[in-house]
């Protein structure tokens, strides 16, 4: 709505650090579908989930049987699941409205990295990147694990054998492997220590393209893009590269084989190059060329438009923001805390970094205002000037609007029915996202009620101690609460019939004293104290009369 007020020719990203949240020890982020709820894990094993429009704590979730680190968390397609990676080789699915535990599985190997499929609306199935293993689909249904291909098979036109078993054995080491699902969630990008990336349809356990990395660097990182239209590497070499995805977006299995069968005269891996030369191409590079530093997390903004990484140096917390024409337009720097994790907000400008210290920093635009979106004449003055007022410049029809002639047709129907798509949302059925938490109140505990109790307790104490209850006892008058005379603490107390001589005196009261002089004043206020003393000698003789 208030678009319009800022300046078009400031960049659509981030610049400064806007506040921060705390929550423990915070080790991973990640937004869900819509950039509503933030979800992060913890050191201390458990997770937490932020409103991200309030900023308050919306749910927290944490499994009894798990008191490692979180290595990474992942939202499902519309938002109703999360899946926690943990350091102790755990893989736990979550139901995020209810918080309770779906599934759990225990992985040979440490899992770095774990991402539910993107084509199911309820996944049970994840792809897991372990320490030391071999990527691995996981289906929680069926308690089974599928081990990837990291290389290219020797015959490629025969199907490898699934290893599929429910607790793989371990395989010889080797660098970590990174992985990532297509957007339609059919396909696996693998990234190999050989700067490769595969293509596999983890169903078959095939690979089906081969795309060299130039260089040959082993590949740390790989993602898509929101759209699924660009493929981002992150590698040794330091150099962040950005693929354009050439395949469409529905039927990719389908267009990769009749890719593969349009190919005549080759065989093997330089088939498979000719295919995957057809499926991703190289678009843009990134890096520092002053620096050569190590990348961190690197990612697409939600629109895709931007490319944001983190520096992996230690002390240093910087984001290094380029366009995707490969200029580089911002440095974010922030406290002198190392950065372990960030993430770009779905719909806004606005990153997410997690610090060695366990703080999420919220970097958001610093926006300046643009008054001239208002009327399209006006201008900002340094200094006052005079202005000559125009002739019919307060008419209610002014002569230059009169010249003009309005191109609105008065009768076209305006439509009012047809909801327009959400330019943000690839979801066929939004409806069906979970966007928010509904808040829960969190009950007193036990010891919060005792102290309660306790405190009550204690200024009961120091009323009943106070200078005033001292001197209301001392003078024969005992204080009793509230609650005391609600309870009838007042019922067995004897109350007193006034006396005649009382009554007589407050008649007297009542009428106005004659005469004048301090003489009057005085015998009247004599004569007072003394009827007074009588009236409560008289009262303490019929007391036994009225009772």
């Amino acid at each position: 709505m208030n678009a319009p007020i800022i300046d078009p020719l400031q960049g659509d990203f981030p610049e400064v650090i806007e506040e921060y949240l705390e929550h423990g020890v915070i080790k991973c982020v990640a937004f869900n579908h819509r950039g509503s709820l933030l979800a992060a894990g913890c050191a201390d094993g458990g997770c937490v989930i932020w409103d991200f429009e309030t900023r308050g704590i919306a749910k927290e979730i944490r499994d009894n049987d798990c008191s490692a680190a979180i290595t990474s968390v992942s939202w499902s397609k519309y938002g109703h699941r999360l899946l926690v990676s943990a350091a102790d080789k755990s893989l736990t699915l979550w139901d995020v409205s209810t918080g309770e535990k779906i599934a759990r599985t225990i992985l040979q190997q440490t899992p770095l990295q774990a991402r539910l499929n993107p084509g199911l609306s309820s996944p049970s199935l994840c792809l897991a990147c372990p320490l030391s293993s071999a990527p691995m689909i996981v289906d929680f249904d069926i308690d089974c694990t599928t081990l990837l291909p990291v290389a290219v098979p020797e015959m490629p036109d025969v199907l490898a054998p699934p290893q599929r078993s429910k607790c793989p054995e371990s395989n010889p080491p080797f660098s970590p492997a990174a992985a990532c699902f297509n957007k339609c969630g059919d396909l696996v990008y693998i990234g190999n220590s050989k700067g490769e990336i595969l293509i596999v349809d983890y169903k078959s356990v095939r690979v089906l393209a081969l795309v060299p990395v130039s260089g040959a660097a082993p590949v740390k990182n790989i993602v898509f893009s929101r759209n699924g239209q660009y493929l981002l590497t992150n590698s040794h070499d330091r150099t962040i590269r950005i693929y354009e995805n050439l395949l469409p977006a529905k039927n990719v299995l389908r267009s990769l084989e009749d890719l593969g069968k349009n190919i005549d005269g080759l065989d093997g891996v330089e088939k498979m190059k000719t295919v995957g030369s057809k499926c991703l191409t190289l678009f843009r590079e990134f890096q520092d060329s002053v620096t050569k530093m190590h990348w961190k997390a690197p990612c697409f903004s939600g629109d895709g438009e931007w490319v944001v990484g983190g520096s992996a140096c230690k002390g240093e917390h910087k984001i290094y923001i380029w366009d995707r024409a490969g200029h580089l337009v911002k440095i974010l720097e922030g406290p002198k805390e190392a950065l372990i994790d960030l993430a770009w907000h779905p719909v806004h400008p606005i990153i997410v970094s997690v610090s060695l210290a366990g703080l999420v920093y919220i970097w958001a635009k610093d926006y300046t205002e643009n008054w001239s979106a208002f009327a399209p004449d006006f201008k900002e003055l340094e200094e006052n000037e005079e202005y000559v007022e125009r002739e019919d410049e307060f008419d209610l029809l002014p002569e230059t609007e009169k010249v003009k002639v309005l191109d609105v047709n008065e009768d076209e129907e305006v439509d009012i029915e047809t909801v327009e798509k959400d330019a943000f949302s690839d979801s066929d059925m939004s409806v069906e996202e979970l966007r928010y938490l509904p808040a829960e109140p969190i009950p007193d505990t036990n010891d919060q009620l005792d102290n309660l109790v306790e405190s009550i307790k204690l200024i009961e104490g120091q009323i009943s101690a106070s200078p005033a209850s001292e001197e209301a006892g001392q003078n024969g008058h005992h204080a009793s609460s509230p609650q005391g005379e609600e309870m009838g603490e007042t019922r067995g107390k004897r109350k007193r019939k006034p006396s005649e001589k009382a009554m007589e005196l407050q008649a007297e009261k009542a009428k106005p004293l004659k005469g004048s002089g301090r003489t009057v004043r005085a015998k009247g206020r004599a004569g007072v104290d003394q009827e007074t003393d009588d009236s409560i000698n008289g009262d303490d003789d019929d007391d036994d009369a009225y009772y």
